[in-house]
Parts: C-alpha cells; structure tokens; sequence
C-alpha cells in the first residue's frame, strides 16, 4: 500500500511540476521586481486553454495534499 501511495505521490508531483512550467512560459523575470507593466499592476482575465491550466493546477495540488497527508498518516 505504501508503495502505491508513494508512486501515486510522485507521479502527481511531477504532473504538478509540468503544469506549473507550462503556466508560467509567458511569465519573464521583469515581473518579478514589478516591472513590465507600465501603470503597475493589472487585472488578468483567464480564457480558454490558460482557465484549464489553471484548474488542473488547483485540482492537482489538491491531490497533491491529500497523499501527503495520507503518506504522513499511513507512515508510508
């Protein structure tokens, strides 16, 4: 049991991971220090395929949590 809740753990991660790299191509590092929009901050609508990442994300960090925990409780 302890090997599937470890296996099932990694595969989420590294899932989460891609997810996460395929959101953030369009992010640069001028937002980082505040730059890249000339009035500051902006408000961003997600659409389309953008929403779907977004919501996989959020599912998958869920899931994520959830084998956490349980690995933690199952002292797997």
């Amino acid at each position: 049991m302890a090997t599937y809740l470890n296996l099932a753990l990694v595969v989420t991660s590294i899932a989460l991971i891609i997810i996460i790299l395929i959101q953030s191509r369009g992010a640069g590092l001028g937002g980082l220090g505040g730059g890249g929009d000339m009035g500051g901050a902006s408000y961003h609508v997600r659409r389309g395929i953008e929403h779907l990442l977004f919501t996989i994300t959020i599912g998958l960090s869920f899931v994520f949590f959830l084998l956490a925990v349980l690995s933690v409780v199952l002292g797997g």
